[in-house]
């Protein structure tokens, strides 16, 4: 026979690593977007497309998801 039992913990994040709290990110897909590529990257194809007058509002849903983890 199994039983769930639920408790709660105090934790210190300062007694994790720092490898051990971004591989737990990296597990539940929430990592930050790296600043200096995939943001400069997705600015810079937003970028073009407005300067072309093509539709980018799919990218700019895409940085938001990124950025802040919401879909409009």
């Amino acid at each position: 026979m199994y039983k769930t039992v639920y408790t709660e913990v105090d934790v210190d994040l300062g007694d994790f690593d720092t490898e051990d709290l971004l591989e737990e990110l990296e597990n539940r897909n929430a990592l930050p977007l790296d600043h200096d590529g995939d943001v400069k990257q997705l600015l810079e194809q937003i970028w073009h497309l407005r300067r072309s007058g093509k539709s980018y509002d799919h990218l700019v849903d895409l940085l938001i998801y990124q950025a802040l983890g919401k879909i409009i």
